[in-house]
C-alpha cells in the first residue's frame, strides 16, 4: 500500500518507503496477531489528550517535552544519550507530556528509548514515528505508548482516518501534524482534538512562527492546537500565549541544553 502522493516532500517519500520495508520484516519476527495480543494486555494509558487539555484550558502552557537523539538535518543533538535521564529531567521541570522519537534509520531512535523514558516518570509519552500501517499502531500499544502522530503530508485523508479508528480502538489518543492548509482540510475529517502544526517547510526546510499563526485562525474552540518547531526563546513563547497558542511541542532546543528540564523551566517559568 503506497501512503503517498505528488506532494510528499522528497524526504518524506524516503522515510516512508524505508517504513514500509522495516514493518516487512518485522512481521517476520512478530505477527500482526501477536501485536494485538500484547497491544490487549496492556494497562490502560496515561491520558495523553487529557492532560493537554487541562493545561490549555486553563490558558497555562502545555509542554510536549520531545526526547531524540539526532535528526537529519542536524545530526547528532545530544551525546552522551540517556532517555531515562532526561524524561526525569523533563518531569521535574514542568513538562505535560513527552515525545520520544523511536525511527531507527533516520532519527537514531530505538522503541526501547520511548520505554526506558515513559518508566522513568509518570507523564503520557506520544511515540514520534512514521505511521503508515495499523501494524505500528498495534506495535505502539504494546510498548505503552499513550498516543500516536499522523502526518498529513505522508497519508491520504482515508489512511488517517483508519489510522485513527484504529489507534482509539486500541486506547491511544491521536496528534495529527499538518504543515499547510490543504494539510489542515484532510486533519479536520478526524475526530481528534489534537492538531499539531509545524512551522517547518518540507520542502525548504525553512521555520516560520508565522505558519501556526495563519493556521491556528482556521481551527475551531473545539481543537487543541500545539505549535512544533522554532520556538527557541522566552519571546517565541510569550507571542504564541499572546495569540492564544498554549500547545507547544519542543525537542531541538531542550536536547541541547545540559538540564533539558532546566532550560523549560527558564523558557516557561
Amino acid at each position: 500500500m503506497n501512503t503517498q502522493n505528488d506532494k510528499t516532500p522528497t524526504i518524506l517519500r524516503k522515510i516512508v518507503d524505508r517504513k514500509w520495508q522495516e514493518i516487512e520484516q518485522r512481521q517476520r519476527t512478530s505477527s500482526l496477531a501477536d501485536l494485538k495480543a500484547r497491544a490487549g494486555d496492556q494497562p490502560g494509558t496515561r491520558g495523553f489528550a487529557k492532560a493537554l487539555r487541562q493545561r490549555i484550558e486553563a490558558s497555562k502552557p502545555a509542554v510536549i517535552a520531545e526526547i531524540k537523539k539526532a535528526s537529519p538535518s542536524k545530526g547528532i543533538l545530544r551525546d552522551p544519550f540517556e532517555p531515562a535521564q532526561v524524561a526525569e529531567s523533563y518531569e521535574k521541570g514542568g513538562a505535560t507530556c513527552l515525545s520520544v522519537l523511536t525511527d531507527h534509520d533516520f532519527f537514531q531512535g530505538h522503541e526501547d528509548f520511548m520505554v526506558a523514558a515513559r518508566n522513568a516518570c509518570s507523564l503520557p509519552v506520544i511515540r514520534k514515528d512514521f505511521m503508515v500501517s495499523p501494524y505500528q499502531i498495534y506495535e505502539s500499544r504494546s510498548i505503552g505508548a499513550d498516543c500516536i502522530l499522523l502526518i498529513a503530508a505522508c497519508l491520504t485523508r482515508g489512511q488517517m482516518q483508519e489510522l485513527e479508528g484504529i489507534a482509539y480502538e486500541t486506547g491511544l489518543d491521536v496528534l495529527v501534524e499538518v504543515h499547510n492548509s490543504e494539510e489542515l482540510d484532510d486533519a479536520l475529517t478526524l475526530s481528534t482534538p489534537l492538531v499539531g502544526i509545524n512551522n517547518r517547510d518540507l520542502h525548504s526546510f525553512e521555520v516560520s512562527l508565522e505558519t501556526t499563526f495563519n493556521l491556528h485562525q482556521l481551527i475551531g474552540p473545539e481543537r487543541l492546537v500545539i505549535t512544533e518547531s522554532g520556538i527557541m526563546t522566552r519571546t517565541d513563547v510569550e507571542t504564541m500565549t499572546g495569540r492564544g497558542i498554549y500547545g507547544f511541542l519542543i525537542g531541538e532546543s531542550f536536547m541541547r541544553a545540559p538540564d533539558p528540564g532546566a532550560k523549560l523551566q527558564e523558557l516557561f517559568a
